[in-house]
């Protein structure tokens, strides 16, 4: 079982901490901290982009490095869930785009937990940039 809390500090702002320890200042107003549905965001890029870099490297691909950025919209009324988020990957290293491709699939498809929660509001497309092209 995974434990998390977050405690009021005062107007929006709350600080978020889970069984590792790790603080986090969420705010709604995003003065003290990212929004969460921010962090909903930044946990979809982090979850996809662990996928990409363990596959590619069990592929042994020269792999230099790799940001995930998430562009999303959200419903108008509320719950405003996010309802179509583009993730695009920037792959550094002279990474095949085959090798890429599949590991960006199979992130999306099997591995990604958070991808996995989100599609069922959300139309999750990819793209993906070589920096070494």
């Amino acid at each position: 079982m995974t434990n998390a809390r977050a405690t009021w500090v005062e107007k929006q702002h709350f600080n978020g901490v889970s069984d590792s320890g790790h603080q986090i200042a969420l705010d709604g107003d995003k003065a003290a901290g990212n929004s969460p549905m921010e962090l909903v965001l930044i946990a979809l890029c982090g979850c996809t982009g662990y996928d990409v870099t363990s596959i590619l490297r069990k592929k042994r691909e020269p792999l230099t490095g790799l940001e995930v950025r998430a562009q999303a919209e959200r419903a108008v009324e509320p719950p405003s869930v996010y309802t179509e988020i583009k993730l695009i990957y920037r792959v550094s290293g002279k990474v095949s785009r085959k090798a890429a491709e599949d590991a960006v699939k199979l992130s999306k498809e099997k591995y990604c937990s958070v991808s996995a929660m989100l599609e069922k509001t959300a139309k999750i497309t990819t793209e993906i940039e070589y920096a070494d092209s």
